[in-house]
Order: structure tokens, then C-alpha cells, then sequence
């Protein structure tokens, strides 16, 4: 009997039971981008250097030896400041001297900027400016069908599309 217990274990019927969930979740995206316009204004800037040149700032009694001047920040007409003259003399007469020295007044405050149409009419700033123009839909079209294909036909500039399907089975 002992020898049967194997067999008699293997041709009993045996049967299995499991819970079988699928998710399909199928997403498309198209989008057209708007204008837009980015700009930076340029700053106020100062510098100088030299050899055998003698420096001072200020005039009659209030002079300052070996003082640069440079910019007035607490004097801003229109968010540029005033620029400090620096007076320069040569320290040995008769002796080679170098001497180098920039100014470069910044960009005013700007008002409001009201677009009008899309896009505002920008000032000329010394900085830097990127213009971008909005998006056309062009022939911009997007299909998604239940299979999980999806046709995107390109717009034109400034358009996009994503589609993408989810398949996600679970076996309890």
C-alpha cells in the first residue's frame, strides 16, 4: 500500500484558481506652443588700470589721492547709476604710462509691457533678446486607437504630440 500512495497522489485531480486583472490605459497629448519673448537688459559697467599713473576722485578740498571713481549706486536715474569721474595724472613725467579705461552705461527701467496681438512690442536693450514665435497647427493631427497604435501627423513649428498605451496584467 505504501508503494501506491505516490500514484494515488499524482492522478487525483488538482485544480488551480487565480484572479486575472488587466489595465489598459491609453493617453495622447498634442500641443502647440505660444509666443514668447525673453530679454535681458545690460548692466552698467566701469573699469580702468594702469602704469605710473596717479588717481584721485573729487575736486577743491574734497579731493581723494589714489581713488578711482566709478558708479554712483546711490544715485540711479532710471535704474542706471551716475558715473563718478576718476581724475588721472602721470606719476613720473618723462616715464612710459599705460592707461586703460571703459564706461558702459546700462539699460533704463522699462515701463509695462502690454502685448498686443500675441506678442508685445519690446524696447531695443543692449542685452540680450530671443524672440519666439508661437506654434502653427499646420496639418497637426493625432489618432489613437484601441490597438495601442497612434498616428501623429506633424504641425508645423512650435508642435507637438505623445502618445503612449499601458498594458498591465496582475495574476492573484
Amino acid at each position: 500500500m505504501k508503494k501506491l500512495i505516490p500514484f494515488i497522489i499524482f492522478l487525483s485531480p488538482s485544480s488551480a484558481f487565480a484572479d486575472i486583472t488587466a489595465k489598459y490605459v491609453t493617453s495622447a497629448q498634442i500641443s502647440i506652443d505660444s509666443p514668447y519673448v525673453i530679454t535681458n537688459a545690460a548692466p552698467s559697467s566701469y573699469s580702468i588700470s594702469g602704469n605710473n599713473v596717479t588717481t584721485s576722485t573729487g575736486t577743491g578740498d574734497s579731493i581723494v589721492t589714489n581713488g578711482i571713481g566709478g558708479l554712483n549706486l546711490g544715485s540711479l536715474s532710471s535704474g542706471v547709476p551716475a558715473l563718478v569721474n576718476t581724475n588721472k595724472t602721470v606719476t613720473t613725467a618723462g616715464s612710459a604710462f599705460s592707461l586703460s579705461e571703459s564706461y558702459q552705461a546700462g539699460d533704463v527701467t522699462q515701463s509695462a509691457i502690454t502685448p498686443s496681438s500675441g506678442i508685445a512690442t519690446l524696447p531695443v536693450l543692449g542685452g540680450q533678446t530671443t524672440v519666439i514665435s508661437g506654434g502653427t497647427a499646420g496639418s497637426l493631427a493625432l489618432t489613437s486607437l484601441s490597438s495601442g497604435i497612434h498616428t501623429c501627423t506633424a504641425g508645423g513649428s512650435g508642435t507637438s504630440c505623445i502618445a503612449s498605451t499601458t498594458v498591465q496584467i496582475e495574476i492573484d
